[in-house]
């Protein structure tokens, strides 16, 4: 509200002085109402921070109540030119000997050499068949079978082209075949450098021996001598590379594969073959990554120790305190997740019995942080990582410090949650409060309104009293003056 800063300037009365105080005195309850507002913004804002904070010690929480992060197996190939290795939580730990005999290939066809890309060959419709050769000769210098018979693979079915007078020369046809994925072969030309130079070449997608194709042509002549093939009977093209599986061995037990990439041979191991040769294959527990997952949960309990210091703080010497000082809602928090952290789990698992954090080198400091003795967290991962699997995790999720942890927590920050009944509480608190100083900032301009009105009537008042008083005092000293004369 702006105050007549003239008032009581007519008069000489400290009226403006006067109103000033009666405004402060009665915006009082306005400041207080202003104070509580800022001290419930900053609840708000505390249990914002509070709730982050749990959602990522629940997250933490949860990793290591997961059995599967216990389960993390490593495996390492021993000749990296041979091959190399994946393995997922299915597999187990071991050592195994590998030998790569042969790598699985696609097959390779070329055409007879046209001498132009760009002339037309002939039309007509081409089909392709994959399976498998068996019997027979293949002579390497000209890539043709004898005597051989082909298995049509019943599991893919034969995909058509057709060949028409929009795209029956080479290059036509090579775009064709490229365009249409459900051929299953690739086409490129070659350039031999003979008279002919130009050679059409299809090459399967797929690796291994069942993906060796057989061409079909219906039309014209031309068009057939160019890309029929059948590895049992006529053959036009040139096998280049044979279709082959490839070929190792896993602890001397043969295993022939389709793919150079080798699926489950070693349960839930992947081999991607690169070469071949001999090599180990070692499979063993990654502790490094469980290591990583306690360190991170003691980590986010410690960052959580901290906000909850700091947000609970009372500075004696100022005596200020913090938002959440004396907050039931958080303290109710902090003995819980206590609580829990010092509840022993039940023992269980082929390991030792380890009921305990600090039976792992997990402790907690005066101070109420916890702090982790690597070397005795190492000596547990290495000897005994089944005894701290179920010290943290467990199938049914009701048992171990992960799985407990992460319930808890979970309740903490859920919608129905401690934390967001008491945001919820703070929020109509806001909500009344503002109604409240609305209304009373109206009364307050009421009132000081009518004082103003008041006083200014007042300050003419007495300023027509004075001038008055002046002019009797005029008259009276100049009939004053008369009469002495």
């Amino acid at each position: 509200m702006t105050l007549v800063t003239n008032l009581g300037a007519a008069s000489g009365l400290p009226l403006a002085t006067l109103l000033s105080s009666i405004t402060v005195s009665e915006n009082q309850p306005l400041t207080a109402m202003s104070n509580q507002q800022s001290a419930y913004n900053a609840k708000l804002s505390a249990y914002g921070t509070i709730q982050n904070a749990l959602s990522t010690l629940q997250a933490a929480a949860a990793q290591l109540g997961n059995p599967a992060l216990f389960q993390n197996v490593t495996a390492t190939a021993g000749t990296a030119s041979v091959l190399s290795a994946t393995a997922t939580t299915a597999a187990g730990i071991g050592n195994y000997a590998i030998n790569v005999s042969q790598l699985a290939q696609a097959q390779s066809l070329a055409t007879a050499g046209l001498a132009s890309t760009t002339a037309a060959v002939g039309s007509g419709t081409v089909t392709l068949q994959f399976g498998s050769i068996s019997g027979g000769t293949l002579d390497p210098a000209s890539g043709k079978y004898s005597g051989a018979t082909f298995t049509a693979d019943s599991t893919r079915a034969a995909a058509s082209i057709t060949i028409d007078s929009s795209n029956n020369t080479m290059a036509g046809i090579r775009d064709a075949i490229n365009k249409n994925k459900a051929l299953g072969v690739t086409a490129s030309i070659v350039n031999d450098g003979s008279n002919t130079p130009n050679r059409l070449v299809l090459t399967s997608t797929q690796t291994g021996a069942t993906s060796t194709m057989k061409i079909s042509v219906s039309g014209d002549a031309a068009l057939s001598n160019l890309l029929s093939n059948d590895p049992a009977g006529t053959q036009n093209l040139q096998q280049t590379v044979e279709g082959k599986n490839a070929q190792m061995t896993v602890n001397g037990i043969a295993v022939t594969s389709a793919s150079n990439t080798v699926k489950e041979a070693v349960q839930g191991v992947t081999m991607t073959l690169t070469g071949t040769g001999a090599s180990s294959l070692s499979l063993q527990s990654n502790t490094a990554t469980v290591q990583a997952a306690i360190s991170n949960f003691v980590t986010t309990y410690n960052s959580l120790q901290t906000l909850t210091k700091q947000y609970t703080a009372f500075n004696t010497a100022a005596q200020t305190q913090a938002p959440l000082t004396g907050d039931a809602t958080l303290r109710n928090i902090q003995t819980r997740i206590r609580d829990t952290m010092n509840t022993p789990q039940p023992a269980s698992g082929s390991g030792a019995s380890l009921t305990m954090l600090a039976q792992i080198g997990v402790t907690f400091q005066a101070d109420g942080t916890m702090a982790i003795d690597s070397t005795k967290l190492t000596g547990a991962l290495t000897t005994n990582l089944s005894g701290v699997q179920n010290l943290f995790s467990s199938t049914s999720g009701t048992t171990g410090f992960g799985s407990t942890m992460s319930t808890l927590l979970t309740g903490f920050t859920a919608s129905n949650g401690p934390l967001k009944s008491a945001t919820d509480g703070l929020n109509s608190s806001l909500k009344t409060l503002a109604t409240q100083m609305t209304s009373t900032q109206s009364l307050i301009s009421t009132t000081i309104a009518r004082y103003t009105k008041q006083f200014t009537d007042l300050d003419t008042l007495i300023a027509g009293m004075n001038q008055t008083s002046s002019y009797l005092t005029q008259q009276f000293a100049a009939l004053n003056d008369t009469s002495s004369k």
